[in-house]
C-alpha cells in the first residue's frame, strides 16, 4: 500500500501494513518474503495509465517475486465473462492477469466475480451515483445485460475459503449471488431502498461512447474509468459453471440483502469516521460545495488555538441554546422558523444544561449523537431536510496547541438534496467560517 497511514486504527493487532508499489520488483520481493499464501487484488484502471499494460507488468513481476520467495498459493480476484474476441478491454485484462499468474506454475486460485455490491466497490459506487443524481434516466440497451451481483462480504468469504482448499493445479472458480438480474434492476433496487422515485426510459441508440459522455456530464469523477466499465457492460457476467462455487462453504446473499447491507455499512463507517484523521492525512482543498465522500457531501474547516483540549471543548460544548451559535444567530432563527412551517422542531427546544451536553440530548434542532469530552461532539440534524445532516467537532492536541476540527456532513436524498446543499453553500461559507472563529474566541476568552 502506498499510504499505510490511511489504515491507522482500522486493522487488528496481528496485521502488518507495509508501504509499497505493486509495480516495483523490490517492494514485491519484500511483500512476498516469508509468505505462504498471497492474495493479488491489484487493478490499475483508476491510475490514468495504460491499465492493461500496467496490470500485465505488475502481474508478471508479482509472479516472479512469489516464485523466488517460495509462496505456495496465489489467490486472485478477477472478473466474470466468457472468453472471446468481443470481450471488453477491462474484462480481457482481468482474464490476462489470471493467465499470467497461472502460467507461473504455482497453485493459483482465480475467483471470477460480476459487479460487487458494497461500499468502496467502484461499479456499485457508479450505479449509486447515477441513481442519486438522476430522477429521469435515459437507459441504453446495455442496462439490460444480465449480471449476477454478489455482496462484498460474500466475496471476502470466498477469498478466505481459498485458504483451506487442497493443493492442486491452477483453477478458476466463478462466484455470484443467487439473483441473475440486469444492471437496470440493480439501479431500481437501490432506488427502492433509498426511497427514490426514478423513471427509466429505454433508448436503444445510446452507444457506449455516447453513454460515457453522458456519464461525464452527470458524474465527472467516474468519467474516465466509467467509459471503460461501460464498454464491458455489453458482456453478460453470470456464472456458467457453479460446481466449484457450490463446493465451498459460502452461501451468498441475494441482491436485496446485499444492497441493504451496503447502505448500512456505509452508515456505520461514517458514524465511526474521524474527520480530523482524514484532514491530517490528506490535503483537503476548499472548493464550492466541499468534497464528496460516497453519497455524502463534506464541509471541513479547522483552526489551531493555544489552549488546553478541555478549554477548547468547553467552548464547543456551550454552543446553541441561550449561548447561540457564535455567528449570525438571526440566520439560525430564520432557519428554525422555516423548519417549524415545514413541520420540524425548529430552534425552540433549547438544551438541557447551559454548559454541558450528554449523548441523547436535544440541542435546538439537533440531537447529540456522540459527546466524548474533551475530544468529540457529533450532532445529528432533526430539522426538515432533503436528506440527513450532521455537524461534528473534534479537538486534537498538538505540542503547544490544539486543532479544532469542524465538519458538516450531508447525505442528500436525490437531486433535490443536491440542489439544497449547493444552493445554500454561500450561507455555509459565511456561517460555518464565522462559527469556527467564534468557538476560537470563546476558547481563548477574546471578544
Amino acid at each position: 500500500m502506498r499510504r499505510p497511514e490511511r489504515l491507522a486504527g482500522r486493522t487488528g493487532p496481528a496485521t502488518e501494513v507495509v508501504a509499497g508499489d505493486a509495480s516495483d520488483p523490490d517492494d514485491l520481493a519484500r511483500a512476498c518474503s516469508g509468505i505462504d499464501i498471497a492474495f493479488w487484488l491489484v487493478h490499475s484502471m483508476e491510475s490514468g495509465v495504460d491499465f492493461e499494460r500496467a496490470d500485465r507488468l505488475a502481474a508478471e513481476r508479482f509472479a516472479t517475486a512469489a516464485i523466488r520467495a517460495g509462496v505456495r498459493r496465489i489467490v486472485y480476484l478477477g472478473g466474470l465473462g466468457a472468453d472471446g474476441d468481443r470481450l471488453s478491454a477491462h474484462l480481457r485484462s482481468r482474464h490476462e492477469v489470471g493467465a499470467i499468474l497461472a502460467a507461473s506454475g504455482l497453485d493459483v486460485v482465480e475467483f471470477r466475480a460480476s459487479i460487487i455490491i458494497g461500499a468502496g466497490s467502484f461499479s456499485f459506487d457508479l450505479v449509486r451515483t447515477l441513481v442519486e443524481r438522476l430522477p429521469v434516466m435515459i437507459c441504453p440497451a446495455w442496462l439490460a445485460t444480465p449480471t449476477q451481483p454478489i455482496a462484498i462480504a460474500d466475496v471476502v468469504s470466498f477469498l478466505v475459503a481459498a485458504l483451506d482448499l487442497p493443493p492442486g493445479p491452477p483453477r478458476i472458480i466463478e462466484i455470484g449471488g443467487p439473483d441473475k438480474v440486469s444492471y437496470g434492476a440493480i439501479m431500481r433496487e437501490y432506488a427502492r431502498q433509498r426511497g427514490l422515485r426514478r423513471v427509466m426510459i429505454p433508448v436503444p441508440v445510446l452507444t457506449p461512447r455516447l453513454s460515457s459522455l453522458w456519464l461525464k456530464l452527470v458524474t465527472p469523477r467516474y468519467a474516465k474509468v466509467g467509459r471503460k466499465l461501460i464498454d464491458g457492460l455489453k458482456n453478460p457476467t453470470v456464472v456458467t459453471d457453479p460446481s466449484a462455487m457450490a463446493a465451498l462453504p459460502v452461501r451468498p446473499r441475494g441482491l436485496e440483502e446485499a444492497v441493504r447491507e451496503a447502505i448500512q455499512d456505509e452508515d456505520r463507517s461514517f458514524a465511526g469516521r474521524r474527520w480530523a484523521e482524514t484532514a491530517d492525512i490528506d490535503e483537503l482543498p476548499h472548493r464550492y460545495g466541499g468534497r464528496s465522500e460516497g453519497t455524502r457531501l463534506v464541509d471541513h474547516r479547522h483552526a489551531d488555538v493555544a489552549v488546553t483540549p478541555e478549554r477548547a471543548f468547553a467552548a464547543i460544548e456551550r454552543i446553541g441554546g441561550v449561548h447561540g451559535w457564535y455567528a449570525h444567530d438571526w440566520l439560525w432563527q430564520l432557519r428554525g422558523w422555516i423548519d417549524v412551517v415545514l413541520g420540524g422542531p425548529g430552534m425552540g427546544r433549547g438544551r438541557r444544561d447551559p454548559d454541558r451536553l450528554a449523548t441523547g440530548d436535544t440541542l435546538d434542532c439537533w440531537r447529540v449523537e456522540v459527546c466524548d469530552s474533551p475530544r468529540r461532539l457529533r450532532l445529528a440534524a432533526e430539522m426538515r431536510l432533503p436528506g440527513r445532516g450532521w455537524l461534528e467537532f473534534e479537538v486534537v492536541p498538538r505540542d503547544q496547541t490544539v486543532t479544532i476540527h469542524q465538519t458538516a456532513v450531508f447525505d442528500p436524498k436525490g437531486l433535490f438534496g443536491l440542489a439544497y446543499w449547493y444552493g445554500i453553500w454561500p450561507l455555509h461559507e459565511v456561517v460555518f467560517r464565522q462559527m469556527l472563529a467564534g468557538i476560537v474566541r470563546q476558547a481563548t476568552g477574546r471578544r
